[in-house]
C-alpha cells in the first residue's frame, strides 16, 4: 500500500506512475526533471536587496571564495552553486540549451566568460563544485531584490516567486536584509502563503545581514543587533513571513573562513602598535588607511585588511590579538566566524531546513506534479489526482507544516508556555524525538516514551477543554498525532 510507505516514498511513486501516464507526453520531461529533483540536496535561495552581502553570505557556507561579491555581470544571474565530481561551469540559456562554458579562478571568485552572451539570453549558471559544503545543500545566488535595473530584480522575483501558477524552483529561501524594508516585506509576502499549495514561513529564514553596520562597528555590536533580531522575531508580522531572525556579519564569516596567514601577519603588525596611537587610528576608514603608525603596512595593505574585515573586524582582531585569545591564524580564524553568528545560522539551516529536507523536497514534488496533472487533464490522470489528493491529505508531515504555519501567523491563540511547547514539538528547533519532547540528546528509549505519553495526556486536556478554540483542538489533535508517532518510533516493537 502507498500509504505504508513514508511520505518522500510515497511521492517517488505518484512521479513513477505520473511517468507512466505522460510517457507518451511532453510533461513526461518535466516529470524526469521532478524525479531527479526528489534525490537531489535540497535547494535553498539565498535573497535579498542590493549590497545586503548574499555572495559573501554564500562565500562564508561553502568555506571558499568562490561567488564574485561586485557588481559584475554575473552577479545580474540566478547562479546555482552545486556539488560536483569535478570543477565546472555551465550556462543555461532561455531557449533551454545547456552549455559548458570558460571559468577562471586565481585565489579568488569564479570569473566566468559569457562567451559574449548577453545577461538577459542566460537563465542560470551552473557551478558544480566539490566541496563537503554543497553534499547536502545547493545554495543559489539571486540577483538583487529592488535593483537599479528593472530586469535584474525582475530575474530574482522570477525565480523565487514565480507569477505563475508554477511552484518556485528553490525549496526554501534564506533572506537578507539589513533593516526591514517595505521591499523586504512584499517579497516575503510574495513568496509566503498560509496553505500548503504555496510557499510558507516555514520555509523562510530571515537574516539580519552587515550586523556590525547596525552596532556602528563598535566591540558590542552583535550584542546589539542580537536585541533587534529578537524584536523581529517576536513581531507577529514578521512571524508570519519567516521562521526566524538571524543576525550575522558576513564579511568577518567570510574572511574567518579563508583567513590567510599574510593576513593574520598583516594584523599582528596592526596590533604591534602603540595602543593610544591604534585607538586614533581605528575612529574612522580613513584614519586608518592614512595614519602613519600601522605597524609599517603600506596604505594598500591597510586598504586589503577593511576590505576583507571591515572597521569591526580590525578591531576585534587586534583586540583578540593583544589578549592573546588568539595566537594562531587558526585561532584568529576560529574566533571571527564565532562573532561572525554562522555557527548560528548553519544551526538554522541544520534544524529548521535540513531537518525537514525530505518533507520540503517531497513538498516542492508534489506541487509540481498537482500543476502538471492540472495542465494536462485526460482520462486517465483521475485516478492519478486522487493519489495526489490521498498524499497529501494522508500526509501527517504536511499536518504539521500548515500547525507550524498557524502558530507562526497567530492563527492559533494559545499561552506563551503552550505555544513554546507546541512549537518545540511540531520540529521548530530539531526534529530529532528527544529535542521536539525537551529531553538531553542522549535519553533513553524509556524516557522517550514516558515523555511522549506525558505529552499526549496534557494535549489531550487542552484539545477537550471547553473553553479551547476549534483552532486549539484541531491543533492539539495534531500534536497528540505527532507524540504518538514517536511514541511508536521508541517502542521496542519498531525496531
Amino acid at each position: 500500500m502507498t500509504e505504508s510507505l513514508p511520505l518522500i516514498g510515497q511521492v517517488r511513486r505518484a512521479l513513477e506512475d505520473a511517468r507512466r501516464v505522460y510517457e507518451e507526453s511532453p510533461a513526461a520531461d518535466r516529470i524526469a526533471v521532478l524525479e531527479e529533483r526528489l534525490v537531489e540536496p535540497l535547494r535553498v535561495a539565498i535573497a535579498g536587496r542590493v549590497k545586503a552581502g548574499k555572495s559573501t553570505l554564500l562565500n562564508a557556507l561553502v568555506g571558499e571564495e568562490l561567488a564574485p561579491t561586485d557588481a559584475g555581470e554575473c552577479t545580474r544571474i540566478v547562479t546555482w552553486y552545486q556539488h560536483g565530481r569535478v570543477y565546472r561551469v555551465s550556462m543555461q540559456l532561455r531557449t533551454g540549451e545547456t552549455i559548458p562554458v570558460r571559468f577562471e579562478r586565481d585565489g579568488g571568485p569564479i570569473v566566468v566568460d559569457l562567451a559574449g552572451r548577453a545577461t538577459d539570453d542566460v537563465a542560470r549558471l551552473i557551478i558544480e563544485w566539490p566541496t563537503q559544503a554543497l553534499r547536502e545543500i545547493t545554495l543559489i545566488d539571486t540577483p538583487g531584490i529592488a535593483a537599479a535595473s528593472a530586469e535584474t530584480s525582475g530575474r530574482a522575483w522570477d525565480f523565487l516567486a514565480p507569477s505563475g501558477e508554477e511552484p518556485a524552483e528553490a525549496d526554501a529561501v534564506i533572506y537578507l536584509m539589513r533593516h526591514l524594508h517595505s521591499e523586504d516585506v512584499r517579497f516575503l509576502e510574495a513568496f509566503h502563503d498560509d496553505e500548503l499549495s504555496g510557499a510558507s514561513p516555514i520555509n523562510a529564514v530571515a537574516v539580519l545581514s552587515r550586523a556590525d553596520e547596525i552596532g556602528a562597528s563598535r566591540l558590542n555590536a552583535m550584542a546589539t543587533a542580537q536585541r533587534i533580531a529578537g524584536r523581529y522575531r517576536a513581531d507577529p508580522k514578521i512571524r508570519r513571513l519567516c521562521q526566524t531572525v538571524v543576525p550575522i556579519i558576513g564579511l568577518l564569516a567570510e574572511t574567518g573562513v579563508t583567513l590567510t596567514q599574510s593576513e593574520y601577519d598583516a594584523l599582528m603588525e596592526v596590533a604591534s602598535v602603540d595602543r593610544a596611537e591604534l585607538d586614533e587610528a581605528l575612529l574612522s576608514t580613513d584614519r586608518f588607511v592614512r595614519a602613519n603608525p600601522a605597524g609599517g603596512l603600506t596604505p594598500l595593505e591597510r586598504q586589503h585588511l577593511l576590505l576583507r574585515l571591515g572597521m569591526f573586524g580590525i578591531r576585534l582582531s587586534t583586540v583578540l590579538l593583544r589578549q592573546r585569545v588568539a595566537t594562531t591564524a587558526g585561532d584568529l580564524a576560529e574566533e571571527l566566524v564565532a562573532e561572525s553568528g554562522l555557527h548560528e545560522l548553519r544551526d538554522v539551516l541544520l534544524t529548521r531546513f535540513a531537518g525537514r529536507r525530505d518533507v520540503l523536497k517531497a513538498r516542492s514534488a508534489l506541487l509540481a506534479l498537482e500543476h502538471i496533472v492540472e495542465d494536462n487533464p485526460g482520462p486517465t490522470t483521475d485516478s492519478l489526482s486522487a493519489d495526489l489528493e490521498r498524499i497529501r491529505a494522508g500526509a501527517h508531515e504536511f499536518v504539521e507544516l500548515q500547525l507550524l504555519n498557524a502558530l507562526h501567523t497567530g492563527a492559533i491563540e494559545l499561552s506563551p508556555d503552550q505555544l513554546a511547547e507546541a512549537e518545540r514539538l511540531v520540529g521548530v528547533h530539531g526534529t530529532s524525538a528527544t529535542t521536539r519532547l525537551g529531553l538531553e540528546s542522549d535519553a533513553t528509549s524509556a524516557e522517550i516514551i514516558a515523555a511522549a505519553y506525558e505529552a499526549i495526556e496534557w494535549w489531550r486536556r487542552v484539545g477537550e477543554n471547553p473553553f479551547s478554540s476549534k483552532g486549539v483542538r484541531e491543533g492539539s489533535q495534531a500534536l497528540v498525532r505527532t507524540c504518538e508517532g514517536l511514541l511508536a518510533d521508541a517502542s521496542p516493537s519498531s525496531t
